[in-house]
């Protein structure tokens, strides 16, 4: 999915670049000379994370017993937010633009010591569900705007909120993260109003996995599954947006 996206952005620069032969009237010719103004966001998101395995453990019983847990897909989610733009000079504006991302993350575990008649490990999935309240400070940095569009990238840093409640679910994340943002867009200036697409992708500073949350399982079966993750390393959350702006 994430490859259709950016060979349709490829695809429409090229083609903003081949048409851009001569200059046409401007819409919206000053809106940029702004100091600071609003808008407002949807979007799609996939989420992702990294997880580092403990291997073989050592259970009480005396037996040792290897489960892996692994995301095994970049789960697809939808995201909606408002934006603030302050302007720093013609080319540098800085941006915060709350915004709440809601998906999913498709955990797989896989139990080295119940395999299947075809000899694979057993599987036992967890769908952990998320709801982040994100709220990126980001810099901005745009060429020289040409005719009605003005391509553009943007890094920054974004807290984020997890706002999942309380389960009995295998594994559970920490109600606090933090993300690195890196980016590109496009500023298209229609007559009425700015539409911005932008495909950023956002990593994970911080290990986002509860660790306290095993010694609050009620079924003990599930613990296994539970410090299947290491502690120290544990979770490296990871997005992939794609936000269409309107300003």
């Amino acid at each position: 999915m994430m490859k259709r996206l950016i060979t349709v952005i490829l695809l429409v620069a090229i083609g903003l670049t081949a048409a851009a032969q001569k200059r046409k009237v401007q819409n919206k010719p000053y809106i940029d000379l702004r100091p600071f103004h609003f808008g407002i966001s949807m979007g799609l998101n996939l989420q992702d994370a990294e997880m580092s395995n403990v291997g073989p453990q050592l259970l009480e019983d005396g037996t040792m017993r290897t489960i892996t847990c692994d995301v095994d897909n970049w789960n697809p989610g939808f995201s909606v937010g408002v934006l603030g733009d302050f302007r720093l000079s013609d080319n540098f504006n800085v941006r915060i633009s709350p915004t709440m991302h809601f998906g999913s993350k498709h955990l797989v575990f896989r139990d080295f010591n119940d395999l299947n008649d075809a000899g694979h490990p057993r599987e036992t999935t967890q769908d952990l569900k998320n709801s982040y309240l994100a709220i990126p400070l980001d810099l901005k940095f745009s060429a020289p705007r040409f005719n009605n569009y003005r391509p553009y990238v943007v890094a920054g840093f974004s807290p984020m909120i997890n706002l999942a409640g309380k389960d009995q679910d295998y594994v559970r994340l920490k109600r606090f993260d933090a993300m690195v943002n890196v980016g590109l867009g496009c500023d298209f200036y229609l007559p009425y109003f700015k539409l911005i697409p932008e495909l950023k992708f956002c990593y994970g500073l911080t290990n986002a996995l509860d660790k306290d949350h095993v010694n609050e399982l009620i079924d003990v079966n599930k613990r296994v599954y539970a410090n299947s993750i290491n502690g120290v390393d544990g979770v490296r959350t990871k997005m992939f947006l794609f936000t269409l702006y309107f300003e």
